[in-house]
């Protein structure tokens, strides 16, 4: 999914824009949630919202929810706030590139309650003709980059779940399980043969980070920071691993994850071997759906393995961090790469537990190379 923030400014005087807001977009496992900031005048002028280090105590210039503004249908406001994001002492499962946590403040803002569905997405190409990335001609020149020329891999589609795998004899070989298969797209979701029908309510997947920032310009909303989305999902805990504790019992109350041996046999003891429906699953602190897999969700930073500790070094409270300047990540140097947060239904303790609140992902921005699909959060300044 992708988390959205609505995009037209909003004066303390004048009403919401009246059209739909949808939820999170979604690519193939990833979500996305929508979200919109109120903005509040302060000091004469309207507060902007640009990443900075700050030393003073903040609660007097964070954007709060001013009383004559209701969240609009499918939102619910998440109250601005200080906290240390990244990893916990107590995650044993804790990745390097979750390190160092460190201090950030985010505003207050409105966010859809659970990822973009089916129908959703399908209202916004209706409306628009848009044309996703997986259904358009491979670029080649962007292909050289990153592929040797030759192979179906030329083709558009997106990666799928092999079945019936009998054996992983490399663990690193991702490819073991994952195989490319043409014509896969948002309504094709699992093959050429395949279709949504009866999975209207289920979050839309296979959708590029072009796509997801189409999606949120016409529904007036924006992706949510990842920063921001950290935020949501941790609901004002403290030092917690997951969004209900720190223990994963009974996590088939909370999450749609993969039970059993990854990638051979699942269990399906949660009832879903795929995607489930939004909101089968019990919300966080602030009402949110979701925000622990189902399907993988953009934010709108550039994955950089050296923005965690250049934030931490500068020794300041960051508020309204906003991502690094440009991706870096030195197996894969020549992609651009966004973060992408809350995992997947592939996601078990024995692969990724992308659950866990500090998890993250470096993901490229077309889906021929996503392993996972991704849709984003909007929000409106």
């Amino acid at each position: 999914m992708v988390s959205t923030v609505a995009s037209n400014e909003i004066d303390g005087n004048a009403p919401l824009k009246k059209r739909p807001l949808f939820k999170r977009d979604v690519l193939f496992i990833s979500l996305v949630f929508f979200v919109h900031g109120c903005t509040e005048k302060v000091d004469g002028g309207h507060f902007e919202n640009k990443s900075k280090p700050v030393t003073e105590p903040l609660f007097g210039v964070l954007v709060t929810q001013l009383s004559s503004i209701e969240p609009p249908d499918g939102m619910v406001w998440i109250p601005k706030n200080m906290y240390d994001q990244g990893a916990v002492l107590d995650d044993w499962q804790v990745m390097q590139h979750e390190k160092p946590n460190h201090p950030v403040a985010v505003d207050g803002l409105f966010m859809d309650i659970h990822e973009v569905t089916n129908q959703e997405f399908a209202e916004f190409m209706g409306e628009t003709g848009y044309v996703t990335v997986t259904k358009r001609k491979v670029d080649c020149e962007e292909l050289k980059k990153q592929v040797l020329p030759g192979n179906e891999l030329l083709q558009p589609g997106s990666l799928l779940l092999k079945k019936n795998i009998d054996a992983i004899s490399n663990p690193h070989d991702c490819f073991q399980w994952w195989e490319w298969v043409t014509g896969v797209n948002w309504k094709q979701h699992m093959g050429p043969s395949s279709n949504i029908n009866g999975k209207e309510n289920h979050p839309m997947v296979h959708i590029a980070y072009e796509g997801s920032h189409a999606y949120c310009h016409w529904a007036g909303k924006r992706l949510l920071t990842e920063a921001e989305w950290e935020y949501a999902t941790r609901a004002n805990t403290k030092d917690k691993v997951y969004f209900w504790g720190n223990t994963v019992d009974a996590l088939e109350k909370y999450a749609n994850t993969w039970q059993g041996d990854f990638p051979l046999t699942n269990t399906i003891e949660d009832g879903f071997e795929k995607s489930a429906p939004v909101g089968t699953f019990k919300p966080n602190g602030f009402g949110l759906y979701d925000m622990s897999v189902n399907v993988w969700e953009w934010t709108s930073d550039f994955y950089n393995t050296q923005y965690y500790q250049q934030l931490k070094s500068s020794g300041a409270l960051t508020l309204n961090p906003t991502g690094a300047e440009k991706a870096f990540n030195a197996p894969d140097p020549l992609a651009s790469e966004r973060v992408t947060k809350g995992g997947s239904y592939l996601c078990s303790e024995s692969c990724c537990a992308s659950y866990r609140l500090s998890s993250r992902m470096a993901t490229t921005e077309d889906p021929p190379w996503n392993i996972r699909a991704f849709a984003p959060y909007c929000h409106q300044k």
